[in-house]
């Protein structure tokens, strides 16, 4: 038996670097295969431009010329010396790599593609001129507007109709930025000792230099196209949103031109081609209005109820979650694809069923397209520019644009666009900051700048998921050029990265209703918005800082408190006080079933918040909440006095906040995980039996606590149509706060100024706790055979 002789680890990092080294040389071929591919795409896009030249020259010097001779040099400027560049390069490099060795050189011919690169430039220069030749000749000569109609790319790989104008200077651009990009490859895996090191290396720096100049000159070119008479159509904004089509939502991609504003669809893209829009419809902004006909129907919105959203949202964490798991395993990039692709299919359904505000326009004739839209604030921004635009453009009539006017613009948005993908986390950059969980106090200060006395109040906008909502809202500051509101909010983020302002006009006068989708009489008076950076907010201090907005000026200060200590369930250091302090010492001491402080409380809301839009979802103001807590807690004779005089949002958030700070769940420590494991059971009648069980288990404050604050919360959902707060909803706000455990064994975090993840905040736990609060909600009665406990329950003495 032979035994082999281990080898000394010098030995095996030298093989490791051999194998390293042939994989890198392999790397080079398989990188210059790619260009090959590539540069035989453009070659034949070049060539079919080229295809039209040689007649159009010959028929130049007829008496029946299709174009002069200054036309046909003006359109097709440098395009022959961009062919045969290419030409010679692809030529050179082809044989090169058929004969493939390691020692194989080709330094040389990405060196002299590189100094080549003025032509490039002189392309680029001449390219409007050539763009409006174009179209002018098309306009005055029906022969060349068929030859240019009919001109198509003989590409195997590409698309099969692309016209003249398709290839721009920014096809010409992409090549050269694609050569960069290989070259960063190709020395990459280059060692240094191979003699095209160095040539490589030059014919980079060469590149990175030329796309640098070009870029500094080229920005304001890459956002217009000229169009007839010599006018220049610029793009102004684009995005994505969401259109209703006859009912069913469609996502869109929406281009706000100087003139016109478009709505195209993004095609889908297959074998890898080139992104490319289908134009759906049009409105020169001459002919735009946002009030429609009188008899204009109103938009019927399909809602997507509250459940189905949260269950995307859980389902869109669960895969983040698993992709950074995948990621820390170092498992296959296969998994990973595979989530990938899961994630992007959840938050796209998403993207297309959140949206819910309208925003509809008009052509001349009364025709309507309806856009639905997440936040006020995005919405107003659009109205402002296309308003503001349509100001400047009366001057500039757009008449009907011919269907290859309308392709060139739909085939320009793609160069175009600055929007280039949807706004999914998918699409984010690896480093991009997962947002703040947690709770985010901010005080509305004052505003100033304001040029007339007007009864003014701002709402406050927080992102979560890649949308807006309406989080909080100051009371009305009456007839004053310098509101001082000082109102403090606490407002919940879940992964949110920005906090957007919007100031409005109260308006009283009932006539003056807008009759705008969805809209409010209110005037947007101005808007604006701050990024809520991690590292600036994490401190205890309080931050101050000016949203400046159309020349008003709003003071803000900020705190912000991450989800590890936000949920700390704390027991009160007071124990005469009723905040912090256990619910059975409570309503021992007050002799009652029901603590005073939940009595009072639903009391005023029943009274004058059912009504209410957003009643507890909307934040109170924190300092009204302080106060009533202070009052709650010191036995204040006078607190049923300060409710009434109290915003009904303060009073919900102090009833919250009661809840929140008990030191054990109303539905307790110990029974938590059964409540939990028994909303996930399939047999419905299992489910009833084990729920109801559980529930009439419940120490007896805390069990006719909590049927009298379900009663109510099923009387605030009665009246859903007016305040929008669904059973769904309710179960929302109020399932982590009555059923969220001490978390007794929880750990202060090593380093605190990591913000949780957003997986983490929209965990399986937290739709459980509201599972369970939805279950009873959804129960018409709770049957409770034990006649002790029925004498509770039905004892009018709370």
């Amino acid at each position: 038996m032979r035994f082999s002789r281990p080898l000394c680890p010098h030995h095996i990092l030298s093989l490791s670097t051999e194998c390293d080294l042939e994989k890198g040389l392999e790397m080079r071929k398989w990188v210059l295969s790619g260009i090959l591919a590539t540069e035989e795409t453009y070659l034949s896009h070049l060539e079919a431009l080229l295809l039209p030249m040689k007649p159009l020259k010959a028929a130049a010097t007829t008496s029946q010329p299709v174009l002069t001779v200054s036309q046909i040099e003006t359109i097709f400027f440098k395009v022959p010396e961009l062919y045969e560049i290419h030409k010679e390069f692809y030529d050179g490099l082809l044989p090169r790599v058929q004969q493939w060795s390691h020692h194989q050189r080709v330094g040389d011919l990405f060196q002299k593609l590189a100094s080549q690169l003025g032509v490039y430039r002189a392309f680029v220069d001449n390219y409007e001129l050539a763009v409006e030749t174009a179209e002018k000749c098309c306009l005055a000569n029906t022969q060349f507007a068929e030859i240019s109609e009919n001109l198509k790319v003989r590409s195997p790989r590409d698309c099969k109709d692309q016209t003249f104008n398709h290839i721009n200077n920014y096809v010409s651009l992409d090549r050269v930025t694609r050569s960069t990009l290989v070259l960063h490859d190709l020395l990459k895996h280059t060692p240094t000792s191979h003699p095209d090191h160095p040539l490589l290396q030059d014919a980079l720096r060469i590149s990175q230099n030329f796309l640098s100049s070009i870029n500094e000159e080229s920005t304001p070119r890459r956002q217009s196209m000229t169009v007839k008479k010599g006018e220049n159509r610029q793009l102004l904004r684009d995005s994505f949103m969401v259109e209703l089509v006859e009912g069913a939502r469609k996502l869109r991609h929406v281009f706000l031109f100087t003139d016109l504003l478009l709505c195209a669809k993004l095609k889908k893209q297959i074998g890898g081609k080139n992104q490319q829009y289908d134009s759906k419809w049009y409105i020169p902004l001459t002919e735009l209005t946002f009030q429609g006909p009188e008899e204009t129907e109103p938009l019927t919105i399909p809602q997507v109820p509250d459940e189905e959203l949260d269950a995307m949202k859980v389902k869109i964490s669960h895969l983040r979650s698993e992709i950074l798991r995948e990621k820390r395993a170092n498992k296959g990039s296969k998994v990973i694809d595979r989530l990938r692709k899961k994630l992007s299919e959840q938050e796209s359904l998403l993207l297309l069923t959140s949206p819910s505000m309208p925003l509809r326009v008009y052509n001349k004739n009364g025709k309507s397209y309806g856009f639905l839209i997440s936040s006020d604030y995005e919405r107003a921004e659009w109205k402002d520019m296309i308003k503001e635009q349509q100001k400047k453009c009366k001057c500039f009539k757009t008449s009907s644009l011919t269907s290859m006017e309308l392709q060139m613009l739909t085939n320009s948005c793609v160069k175009l666009q600055t929007v280039h993908h949807m706004p999914l986390s998918i699409n984010k950059e690896e480093d991009e900051s997962p947002g703040l969980c947690g709770f985010l106090n901010v005080i509305v200060h004052s505003a100033s700048g304001l040029k007339q006395s007007l009864n003014l109040y701002c709402t406050l906008e927080v992102d979560s998921f890649g949308f807006f909502s309406n989080k909080a809202k100051t009371r009305v500051y009456r007839y004053t050029t310098e509101p001082k509101w000082n109102e403090e909010f606490e407002i919940e983020l879940e992964g949110s990265q920005t906090l957007r302002l919007l100031c409005y006009e109260k308006c009283y006068n009932k006539t003056k209703q807008n009759k705008e989708d969805g809209e409010s009489a209110d005037r947007i008076m101005g808007k604006g918005q701050i990024q809520l950076d991690p590292q600036t907010l994490q401190g205890k201090d309080w931050q101050r800082t000016v949203i400046p907005m159309n020349g008003i000026e709003v003071k803000l200060s900020m705190k912000f408190t991450s989800r590890e200590f936000s949920l700390k369930r704390m027991p009160s250091r007071k124990p005469m006080g009723v905040f912090g302090v256990k619910i059975s010492t409570v309503t021992k001491r007050e002799r009652s079933k029901v603590p005073y402080i939940v009595r009072q409380c639903l009391e005023e809301i029943e009274r004058r918040g059912m009504e209410e839009v957003g009643i507890y979802r909307v934040s109170g103001v924190a300092t009204d909440i302080q106060a009533l807590k202070t009052a709650f807690d010191t036995n204040n004779k006078d607190v049923s006095v300060m409710m009434s005089e109290m915003d009904v949002n303060a009073i919900a958030g102090t009833l919250k906040l009661y809840f929140r700070e008990l030191p054990e769940p109303l539905f307790t420590d110990e029974l938590y995980p059964n409540f939990a494991g028994g909303i996930t059971l399939s047999d419905s009648v299992a489910k009833e039996s084990c729920m109801l069980n559980l529930l009439l288990s419940l120490p007896e404050p805390n069990l006719v606590t909590f049927l009298f604050l379900l009663d109510h919360l099923k009387r605030v959902a009665e009246k859903e149509s007016v305040n929008k707060m669904s059973l769904h909803n309710l179960a929302t706000v109020f399932g982590p706060t009555l059923l969220r455990p001490a978390e007794k064994d929880s750990k202060i975090p090593a380093n605190p100024t990591q913000p949780i993840s957003m997986g983490d905040s929209w965990s399986l736990e937290v739709m459980a706790q509201v599972q369970v609060l939805l279950y009873f909600l959804q129960l018409e009665t709770i049957p409770t055979p034990d006649s002790k406990r029925q004498s509770i329950l039905f004892s009018t003495e709370v």
